[in-house]
């Protein structure tokens, strides 16, 4: 895409892309922005709050008068806010999506294939985002992709990504996902992607639990605990780090108890909870759901 000038919403961008959530939010005056930036700038905003756990306050701000990818963004809100809005938030957005008007709106697309992707329903999502359009959608395509176990496709979606824009920080991203999924001397490449990021950005749980799961792969447990308690003072409550202090525990012979009711508390959807597994199944659970 040719740009006639430094994109302002660059910073902003790239803090959600890593994790850095509050600093997007606290980053986000930006002056001057078009209207159509001013709605990305926004639906960042809203996104970053998502991340952060804050539901409530998104869907209490975005009211029915606000643009199509605000809408979404409220809907995805509203989604992971209870298990109880499941239905209705799949049947609004179904309704969004057949509108010829609105249905093509990427950010719609994205949140649809987020949201079918909670749901496992992977070929309900590629519908959705498949086609592609912007680096967000292709990253989202790698990651359903490598939860299909089709790492051949995701790999044809990191080439599209690599041919647009090879330093974006999602298409970095995309090629570390990938390589954790395709294993082997793969792992070392994905963790010195997460050791580039640490390097030049702020470290965010995101970026600690990716390098982390490598340490894991290559048998590194000690340093990936080290990680992971780091990314825990960061956020006691994300889910990613306590499933992988749960897995780390259990390989270095300590109780991973504290970190699995933790886990319970925060977020009883996650396949962690109930699954009475041994540690070898857990592991091999919490190496997928690294992406």
């Amino acid at each position: 895409m040719a740009s006639t000038g430094p994109d302002p919403l660059f910073g902003l961008r790239n803090n959600f892309y890593i994790g850095a959530y509050q600093a997007a939010i606290n980053n986000s005056d930006v002056p001057n922005l078009s209207s159509d930036d001013a709605v990305e700038r926004d639906t960042l905003v809203y996104r970053s709050y998502i991340a952060l756990g804050s539901y409530q306050l998104v869907i209490s701000e975005i009211d029915d008068s606000a643009a199509t990818p605000l809408q979404a963004v409220k809907l995805l809100a509203l989604y992971l806010s209870s298990p109880d809005n499941k239905e209705t938030v799949i049947t609004s957005l179904h309704e969004l999506l057949g509108d010829p008007a609105i249905g093509n709106n990427p950010i719609l697309r994205l949140i649809a294939g987020i949201v079918f992707m909670h749901e496992q329903d992977y070929n309900e999502a590629l519908k959705h985002t498949n086609a592609g359009g912007t680096m967000e959608l292709h990253a989202l395509n790698v990651q359903i992709f490598i939860k299909m176990h089709r790492s051949d496709y995701a790999e044809k979606q990191l080439r599209i990504m690599q041919q647009a824009d090879e330093d974006h920080t999602l298409t970095q991203l995309a090629n570390a996902w990938l390589n954790l999924a395709v294993g082997g001397s793969k792992i070392q490449e994905a963790y010195l992607i997460f050791q580039d990021f640490s390097e030049k950005n702020q470290m965010t749980g995101l970026i600690l639990n990716g390098k982390a799961v490598c340490c894991m792969h290559m048998g590194n447990f000690d340093e990936a605990e080290t990680l992971l308690l780091e990314a825990l003072n960061k956020d006691a409550k994300d889910s990613e780090t306590l499933a992988n202090l749960v897995v780390c525990s259990l390989h270095l012979g300590k109780p991973s108890t504290r970190y699995l009711s933790q886990l319970k508390i925060s977020h009883p959807d996650h396949m962690l909870v109930g699954h009475a597994a041994s540690a070898e199944e857990i592991f091999d659970r919490a190496v997928q759901t690294v992406a």
